[in-house]
């Protein structure tokens, strides 16, 4: 029975990789109704061979999708703008085509008033000059262009907001919902932290 699907497949499969299960029924004497032949047995093995291969089947199905669609924003895209072979688009399904999303992100580490132009972060990895980023605390938020760039500091055009200890400052500040293939907004996010004394 090792042969039979027990789990997730490859889905870059040459042959089909399900192994249909032949099914015979009993075999009785039609006078005496003794079976003569035993059919095949019902068993948990069979019923998870099943359910993995509607399962992996849907998978590939699902993945086959996905190609067909960026192909199709490819070709609408190439149409449009030739020769840039889906450069602008992504489908959101996790997988990269070319663009990828800026994802650098820092904490200011010390609260800042409006007007403040010197920002004190945790990290400077992955910022640049004359960038925009998205300053946001759980009350307010706002886009500015980096100005400059030091140590351990970003300067920006003066704030228009008042941000706490701990807002954030990213080049985007959205969520990718790779499931339903959409951009949705960030948010502020809080932690609850246990201490717990070691002796």
């Amino acid at each position: 029975m090792n042969k039979l699907m027990n789990g997730e497949i490859p889905l870059n499969f040459k042959v089909n990789p399900y192994n249909r299960i032949q099914w015979h029924d009993d075999v009785e004497d039609p006078v005496t109704g003794e079976i003569i032949e035993e059919g095949t047995p019902f068993m948990s093995e069979y019923a998870n061979n099943f359910e993995w291969g509607i399962f992996n089947a849907y998978r590939f199905l699902n993945e086959m999708y996905r190609q067909l669609e960026r192909m199709r924003v490819q070709m609408e895209l190439d149409g449009r703008v030739p020769g840039n072979s889906g450069t602008f688009a992504d489908t959101l399904d996790g997988s990269t085509n070319k663009i990828m999303l800026d994802k650098a992100k820092t904490d200011i580490i010390e609260a800042v008033a409006i007007g403040t132009t010197t920002l004190k972060v945790a990290s400077i990895t992955g910022f640049s000059t004359f960038t925009q980023v998205t300053i946001y605390d759980d009350e307010h938020s706002e886009d500015v262009v980096i100005t400059e760039i030091g140590t351990g500091t970003i300067k920006v055009q003066a704030l228009k907001n008042a941000y706490k200890k701990g807002a954030k400052v990213a080049r985007s500040n959205v969520q990718i919902d790779t499931v339903n293939a959409e951009m949705g907004v960030g948010d502020w996010r809080t932690y609850n932290v246990e201490l717990v004394e070691v002796v």
